[in-house]
């Protein structure tokens, strides 16, 4: 699944385990428009098999790669592309982040290396997170003169607390596997060596619980807070729309692209 074969998003199933593998590790696996619809692609097949009655319990979401879960949104769809492309590639982040959300089976994030800006946004899309040691993250936008437009607003401060979530937007640094543990980001946290065996336990654990319990279980937990951070994502992407046609966005990006130091202006 699916039959035809993905350029760069794989999925794999062991019976009621299915494995989404993010496949660009030279560039550290970024979230291009391509992958995102390739995701959104796969997501869509999943649903239609679930309502099928295939039995899958849970789903994990990995990175290809030694260095990176997902390093980010692609920066090249934003420095090149003009307004009306950025939001379309904005809207459709969410749509998938949205959708992995609402998908009626638990899924883990498996963090293994960076997961920076849309990298930590994908996580925070997912039920659970599993990380390694070697993880670091971050919502690193705000050196690029942007804001997260993927979700991170609202999911960090669900997970993480608002001051926690706050820090982390404003000061666009990336922190280690142990401090983002210890602000609640994880679920779980192992040794890299111990990641396979880990999963394996989770894996058993999940689907050895009830499937309709686990998918009803998720809805009422969503329903929580779905109605405020639907009106929070919507207002994520007209604060990001309106920050991107700023200089300082233009500038921090450019930046980025060319290595150097941002110099903000406030414009």
């Amino acid at each position: 699944m699916p039959d035809e074969v993905s350029k760069c998003v794989d999925i794999e199933s062991n019976g009621q385990v299915l494995t989404l593998i993010i496949d660009r590790p030279k560039a550290l696996n970024a979230l291009s428009g391509d992958v995102l619809q390739e995701i959104s692609q796969h997501l869509s097949e999943i649903q239609q098999k679930l309502s099928r009655g295939d039995d899958y319990r849970v789903l994990f979401v990995r990175g290809a790669g030694e260095k990176a879960f997902v390093a980010g949104a692609d920066i090249k769809v934003m420095q090149g592309g003009d307004k009306s492309q950025v939001e379309k590639f904005i809207e459709l982040g969410q749509s998938v982040m949205n959708d992995i959300e609402q998908l009626p089976l638990a899924v883990v994030a498996v963090v293994d290396g960076f997961a920076i800006g849309g990298g930590l946004e994908l996580a925070l899309a997912c039920d659970l997170i599993l990380a390694t040691e070697a993880a670091k993250v971050g919502q690193a936008e705000v050196n690029l003169g942007i804001i997260p437009g993927f979700g991170g607003t609202q999911r960090l401060a669900n997970r993480v607390g608002v001051g926690a979530a706050k820090r982390l937007i404003f000061t666009g640094e990336t922190i280690s596997s142990e401090e983002a543990n210890r602000m609640g980001m994880f679920d779980w946290l192992v040794p890299a060596v111990e990641l396979d065996s880990k999963i394996s336990e989770i894996s058993a654990l999940i689907c050895s619980k009830g499937p309709l319990a686990v998918a009803a279980s998720k809805r009422a937990i969503n329903a929580k807070y779905q109605e405020s951070q639907s009106s929070g994502l919507k207002r994520e992407i007209s604060e990001f729309i309106d920050v991107f046609s700023s200089s300082d966005a233009k500038e921090g990006l450019t930046a980025f692209v060319e290595k150097r130091a941002p110099s903000f202006r406030r414009k």
